[in-house]
């Protein structure tokens, strides 16, 4: 009996690292039947599969998206569903294959999304502040970036024929997406107008978007590409004039278009793909064929796509995360060759920059739903799905709240139903930042980019008459900045799929390329 009783904790313990809830045995089930599950589970969990090769890759990278978002989210997740929380799991969570990514850059210990997806994209390390381009090249500088430019997976991927997507909910011309396609000495070159004078021999992001088929062909003698059939996020602003009269019907600015240079460059890409959709709201998203129709092109804000709690809020409607993925895998996975996917989720980083928990983590449920929309969709035998993060940020989980205690709430001890007090004699929450613009009380608000039209209130604040569980509540902070910043530590990478179980350990960021590379043998092509 005694050994039975060891042999049942033991499996229970595993199972629990594997992805089973021991919390609690169900009334309905026997010891004998969560020890037959328990067994069940760890047997899949240590088949390692010997299947190497995948047809399809999907690459998801949560911007932002911490050790410690990770765990708050879930919790959030298991509380939104009526439970104490920690016990749950995000979807990719349960990914057989999991490693830690570090994510510092060339000259940077804290990073930027700029070097760590130029490193995930390239298989190479490289500055802060630069995309799709290795660490000889001056930031700013124009004149450093000819010959130091590095091919994407995305690049290899089309090379190979296979099908590409680039999706964000960020400005589709942003660091990271932009890390897939395009060279550049200085991130914040999106349009020409951010460029200065003396780079006339660079172009800028939204131009290499729009022209990535014809580049990819320069650059390399006797390929013969398609150009990226699927590419959906926000920023249009960067690809049309600065004039009104190029306005789109949901522009919320006087004139949407920053372009200095008077060109259209949504009508180009339209020009480039005549049987292609061109497309701004939901509306328009949802009439998309993807059986039939060509290449999609979608710019579904001027600037970032909203919030995933603020999208109802949106002048012409906007689909979510999980909406475009969906959409995506429909429209690539007509391609026999396979094909090759990146979706990030722009505004967990956002959120966290703002001070916002409850939409840095919000937005970290869509993209949880995303990736579970993924693996329902593709098989598991053929395509590697790997989810991700590019870097942290300086979000803590703090204190000694008991357990269930409401993730967004104030800290409340273990036996206790009063919120527990600091030495200041005022409560506290679980949640806060190290640095940024710290405290607010927004009431209903759901986009936390509001904090940006006040000063910073930092330090302690008294909390005893304040919902910290709204949705317009910004964390405190300790030091103050104009914008929270990212984190320096170790990221986490979950994988599943051919391939996956070369994901272990402790690893640079650049093996992320390798293990997409290891998968397709991109290189080879």
């Amino acid at each position: 009996m005694k050994k039975n009783w060891i042999a049942t904790a033991s499996l229970i313990a595993i199972a629990v690292s594997s992805g089973l809830n021991a919390q609690v045995l169900p009334e309905h089930q026997t010891e004998n039947q969560w020890y037959t599950d328990a067994q069940s589970k760890l047997v899949e969990k240590s088949t390692v599969s010997n299947n190497f090769k995948a047809k399809n890759v999907i690459l998801f990278v949560g911007d932002g998206m911490g050790v410690s978002t990770l765990t708050a989210s879930r919790i959030m997740q298991g509380q939104l569903a009526g439970n104490p929380g920690e016990e749950g799991y995000l979807s990719f969570e349960t990914f057989p294959h999991t490693a830690l990514v570090k994510t510092y850059n060339v000259d940077a210990q804290t990073p930027d999304s700029a070097g760590t997806m130029t490193a995930m994209m390239s298989g190479l390390k490289t500055d802060v502040g630069v995309i799709g381009v290795d660490e000889d090249i001056v930031r700013g500088e124009c004149s450093t970036q000819s010959g130091n430019e590095v091919i994407t997976a995305l690049e290899l991927a089309e090379i190979k024929g296979m099908s590409t997507g680039v999706i964000s909910t960020a400005r589709i011309t942003h660091a990271t997406p932009a890390a897939t396609y395009a060279k550049s000495a200085d991130r914040n070159w999106e349009d020409i107008s951010d460029m200065p004078d003396d780079a006339t021999d660079c172009l800028d992001i939204a131009d290499q978007l729009v022209n990535f088929e014809a580049n990819l062909e320069a650059r390399y003698t006797g390929v013969d590409v398609d150009g990226i059939e699927v590419a959906m996020g926000g920023g249009r602003r960067h690809f049309l004039p600065n004039d009104e009269t190029y306005n789109s019907t949901d522009a919320v600015s006087t004139i949407e278009g920053d372009r200095t240079d008077g060109r259209d460059l949504t009508a180009e890409w339209q020009e480039t793909y005549p049987n292609g959709s061109y497309i701004v709201d939901q509306a328009g998203f949802d009439a998309l064929d993807t059986e039939n129709g060509g290449h999609i092109f979608a710019l579904f804000n001027e600037s970032h796509m909203q919030y995933e709690a603020d999208r109802a809020n949106d002048v012409a409607g906007e689909p979510s995360l999980s909406e475009m993925t969906t959409t995506a895998i429909n429209k690539l996975d007509n391609n026999e060759q396979g094909f090759f996917l990146m979706v990030e989720s722009g505004r967990i980083d956002h959120g966290h920059h703002a001070g916002s928990a409850y939409n840095a983590l919000t937005d970290t449920l869509e993209f949880a739903d995303a990736v579970e929309a993924a693996v329902n969709m593709t098989n598991a035998d053929e395509t590697l799905i790997i989810v991700t993060a590019d870097h942290g940020h300086v979000f803590t989980i703090a204190g000694y709240p008991k357990r269930g205690n409401p993730i967004l709430g104030k800290v409340v001890s273990v036996g206790s139903d009063e919120a527990a007090m600091a030495s200041d004699d005022m409560p506290y929450t679980t949640l806060g930042y190290t640095n940024g613009l710290g405290f607010r009380h927004l009431g209903t608000e759901t986009d936390a980019d509001e904090t940006y039209t006040s000063d910073a209130v930092t330090g302690r604040q008294d909390l005893t008459d304040v919902d910290t569980t709204t949705s317009g509540f910004h964390q405190e902070a300790l030091i103050p900045l104009g914008s929270e910043t990212h984190s320096g530590e170790d990221i986490s990478l979950h994988a599943q799929g051919p391939g996956a179980q070369l994901a272990q350990g402790v690893v640079e960021q650049s093996v992320v390329f390798h293990l997409i590379n290891q998968a397709l043998d991109l290189v080879d092509e």
